[in-house]
């Protein structure tokens, strides 16, 4: 479940495109995020896709003709109350219509009495979707408030290579939060917040490093960009895939993190420091990989930079960023070295997890957390996943930013 899609009606309209047998796929993980779906498929798309696929992953009606009997004002019913509507695929021809508001089937009719948010993901074939015809209908749209997601470039159909492509569904889906999410709690706000470790070359082969996934901090950039934030996600190495919507920055060194992270919080209205920066590096680097020896090896180290102590010293300068959240991954005596970081480092809160626990580790999709805030209260969160720990946090930085 994804909380900004829970229980919202998203209307999913389907047009003609051979990019229509991804559409089932995007309708079923809106459903397994919670969202009721309901489709709109047109008479061109019924010639790729059938109903019965959209039924069978959504539970819920298909609808395809806009004079169906059994619908009192069809259009009208599937307008109201509506969160979204998303076309995907959206051919050219239901661009164009869109465009120019025509209302010739139950797509475009109903996308002219609904009231909601429009997502459009385009996909079409050839050189279509550089045309100028395509180019000005889609900026009509735009100026209108609609967002667009892709296209992609990549082959088509025909066997051409171009941009035309559909997104995959779960790019769609990320769009799709982007936009639920645009008039949260946090709209308007920046967010900066740091994920993973850092790495400290020994040699060209050999690193320190720490266990640290990133997989909180990514968690907290999703949940600030579900509440409209808009986010500075800065991260040591890490495969995760970027949460749509972020600005990316990636770094290797504790060195570079600071520097990232002072010219990103000196604008930022909060800063989630979610970060494992590692606490020492090598003093020196050999520029060739070192050799095995059978003796015993010494390697000198020298601390790292203290990242939030010197956001600290900025802020106390020019003020920003106003909400400063630390994490303290501890083995012992959790509560008391979660309670000297807040302190130490000026936070206004701190997230304490005993990284000795099982499923509260580094790795792992779920986290157990007890949270310290500047005004001595504790609150203790359950075993749960780090999507949810990551919700509660940024509810709690939403609260200290108002």
């Amino acid at each position: 479940m994804i909380s900004v899609l829970h229980n919202q009606r998203v209307l999913l309209g389907v047009t003609g495109s051979i990019a229509a047998y991804k559409a089932p796929d995007l309708a079923s993980k809106l459903t397994q995020a919670g969202a009721l779906v309901d489709v709109i498929l047109t008479d061109s798309a019924a010639r790729f896709i059938t109903a019965l696929s959209f039924e069978s992953v959504t539970g819920r009606r298909v609808h395809t003709d806009l004079w169906a009997a059994d619908a009192h004002v069809q259009h009208i019913g599937l307008a109201e109350g509506a969160a979204l509507l998303v076309v995907a695929p959206c051919s050219a021809d239901t661009l164009a219509k869109l465009a120019h508001g025509r209302a010739d089937n139950l797509l475009t009719i109903t996308a002219l009495a609904a009231h909601c948010a429009m997502l459009l993901a385009p996909a079409m074939d050839g050189g279509m979707w550089l045309h100028p015809a395509v180019q000005a209908n889609l900026q009509t749209l735009l100026q209108r408030g609609a967002h667009c997601a892709g296209p992609a470039a990549g082959r088509m159909a025909s066997g051409q290579t171009g941009i035309g492509r559909m997104l995959e569904p779960a790019q769609l889906l990320g769009h799709i939060r982007l936009a639920l999410g645009a008039g949260g709690v946090l709209a308007g706000r920046q967010i900066v917040v740091t994920a993973g470790g850092t790495h400290e070359a020994i040699d060209p082969v050999r690193l320190l490093t720490n266990r640290s996934t990133g997989k909180q901090g990514f968690a907290l950039a999703q949940a600030a960009l579900d509440l409209g934030a808009q986010v500075t996600l800065i991260s040591g190495p890490s495969a995760l895939e970027t949460p749509e919507g972020a600005v990316r920055i990636d770094v290797q060194t504790g060195q570079q993190m600071q520097r990232a992270v002072l010219q990103a919080a000196a604008t930022a209205d909060a800063l989630l420091m979610a970060a494992a920066v590692s606490d020492y590096r090598p003093q020196t680097t050999a520029p060739q990989k070192l050799k095995r020896s059978a003796t015993a090896t010494t390697l000198a180290l020298e601390p790292n930079p203290d990242v939030l102590a010197a956001v600290v010293a900025q802020r106390a300068q020019g003020g920003w960023p106003r909400v400063l959240v630390g994490f303290a991954a501890e083995s012992e005596n959790l509560l008391e070295n979660a309670a000297a970081k807040l302190r130490s480092k000026q936070l206004q809160l701190v997230a304490a997890n005993n990284i000795s626990e099982p499923g509260a580790g580094f790795g792992t999709d779920t986290n157990r957390v007890t949270l310290l805030d500047a005004q001595g209260g504790v609150e203790e969160l359950p075993l749960q996943s780090k999507a949810l720990v990551a919700e509660r946090i940024c509810a709690r930085v939403a609260a200290l930013l108002q």
